[in-house]
């Protein structure tokens, strides 16, 4: 039995179409977005914003996040279909179909601006779903298949959950919560590029010009450490502009020399992509940690 028809065969079952459906909101970058978005608002805050706020954030971030990763596999059915690394998702081995897909992320994506605008505040929804537009529109649609610079100007929808938790406290953006999307924002291509290092076949079968397929290993992990720097400085940055205090300084140059020194062992041996992708989800739990401490301690 090939892949295509076991995944039929178990998306009939109601736990097997349950399990489908979860799977097209890719529940495992959620948690890595959502993981910006509560020290975005205890920062906001100077202290923990309320656990209710917190809650419905949160859900709103997820229904909007779940809704846009749920369209880039519509939009991406095709090619995922071509990757080893994605065959097996809901689409391309036929346990969903494109139209339920379709429905199932606009239906998230409404939900995730109305539960915001609804129970948080209107800027936070405008955000979140400016960010799924984004993602989907600009990201999937185009840059992803047309130019090898896709996920550093991609990247900015990952980095939008820091500006909706902030906007979720105090309704409105600050420069604080710019600094914070940036980190994210200069975080993402070395994480991401990690992985296109690992399946750089892969996407090469596929036609999709990842930087490792159209610029080389050199040139890609050269970049892995600029971006590992630009990111730390942009940590750094955080200080001044929100008064964090010594926890976070001192946290934020460890983390960061570390993040830079993982990105350096790549450029040597590429074959540690995959420890730097893993790594790298650390670096960033951490540092929204140490954002958090630094807040409660002063």
């Amino acid at each position: 039995m090939n892949v295509a028809s076991a995944g039929t065969l178990s998306g009939r079952t109601r736990p097997g179409r349950v399990a489908a459906y979860v799977a097209l909101t890719k529940p495992r970058i959620i948690e890595l977005l959502l993981v910006t978005t509560v020290p975005a608002m205890v920062l906001a805050a100077g202290r923990w914003p309320g656990t209710w706020l917190v809650i419905a954030t949160l859900i709103g971030g997820t229904l909007s996040a779940g809704g846009a990763n749920a369209l880039n596999c519509y939009f991406d059915r095709d090619i995922d279909g071509m990757m080893r690394r994605t065959a097996r998702r809901p689409l391309p081995s036929e346990q969903v179909s494109p139209r339920a897909a379709l429905w199932f992320g606009s239906a998230l994506g409404t939900g995730g601006f109305l539960w915001l605008a609804a129970l948080v505040n209107v800027t936070a929804a405008v955000a979140a779903t400016a960010a799924l537009g984004f993602y989907v529109l600009i990201y999937t649609r185009w840059l992803k298949r047309n130019t090898a610079q896709n996920i550093v100007i991609g990247g900015a929808a990952g980095a939008v959950p820091a500006l909706v938790g902030w906007a979720a406290v105090q309704g409105r953006l600050a420069l604080p919560a710019w600094v914070l999307f940036a980190v994210v924002f200069y975080w993402t291509p070395p994480h991401f590029w990690a992985l296109a290092l690992r399946y750089q076949k892969d996407y090469e079968s596929a036609g999709v010009p990842m930087l490792p397929v159209v610029r080389g290993v050199g040139i890609t992990t050269r970049q892995m450490v600029l971006y590992a720097g630009l990111t730390t400085l942009a940590s750094l940055l955080l200080v001044p502009v929100a008064g964090m205090g010594w926890f976070y300084l001192l946290s934020s140059i460890g983390l960061g020399g570390w993040f830079v020194a993982e990105t350096w062992a790549v450029r040597r041996d590429p074959g540690r992509a995959m420890v730097l992708f893993t790594r790298s989800t650390y670096y960033l739990a951490l540092l929204s940690a140490a954002v958090v401490v630094d807040v409660f301690i002063r």
